[in-house]
């Protein structure tokens, strides 16, 4: 087995973390992860903030339902979805709209664009995974997206001073788990999922 799938495997949501605090290098490290993940035509559509102040954190926790992990993790990453940033590109030499989402519907941009920040997303936890760092992603929160707590994000994004065309997209909480604990990945069968040529 490769070390990756062996990383890949490892890794859980931890939603308990210790006061013990993560270093900036090894916060550095996650971010440049997120930082060199794939990107279509070099666009990269996405911000990342790091939040480490309680202030902060309990606001984003409120955002998410009042997940605990959010203001009792160590840091917490708030990966933005840019839509702007397609125009901002000035893709001009490609004029086909399935190529190029700048030529698209609003809701074709907002699709891709929050598409595009996956790719960050999981290079961020994998690479926490490999400094023995845990991680959870944090999909339940009010956002344009969900429509829900509507007071609360408009918060969000004037503390964060987002535009209106930067959505959240995911919040990942990152620390070290209070207890940790192996546990077995429950996952599909392989040929529950895995299909050649045709399902």
């Amino acid at each position: 087995m490769s070390e990756l799938l062996d990383l890949i495997r490892s890794r859980k949501s931890v939603r308990k973390y210790s006061d013990k605090h993560i270093p900036d290098e090894d916060l550095k490290k996650i971010l440049e992860a997120g930082r060199l993940a794939p990107s279509w035509m070099n666009v990269q559509c996405w911000k990342f903030i790091v939040v480490k102040s309680q202030e902060k954190k309990d606001l984003l926790s409120e955002l998410s339902i009042g997940q605990p992990q959010v203001k009792n993790a160590d840091a917490v990453i708030v990966c933005v979805a840019d839509s702007d940033s397609w125009e901002e590109a000035k893709i001009t030499h490609i004029q086909k709209p399935a190529l190029n989402p700048a030529l698209q519907c609003e809701n074709g941009i907002l699709i891709r664009s929050l598409e595009q920040v996956i790719y960050p997303v999981s290079y961020m936890m994998l690479e926490a995974e490999s400094l023995g760092i845990s991680s959870c992603i944090i999909g339940a929160f009010g956002s344009e997206i969900t429509g829900i707590l509507p007071e609360v994000y408009a918060r969000v994004k004037k503390e964060l001073n987002l535009k209106d065309s930067q959505i959240i997209s995911t919040i990942i909480t990152l620390g070290y788990e209070e207890t940790p604990s192996a546990v077995e990945k429950k996952r599909k069968a392989f040929n529950e999922v895995i299909y050649f040529e045709k399902i």
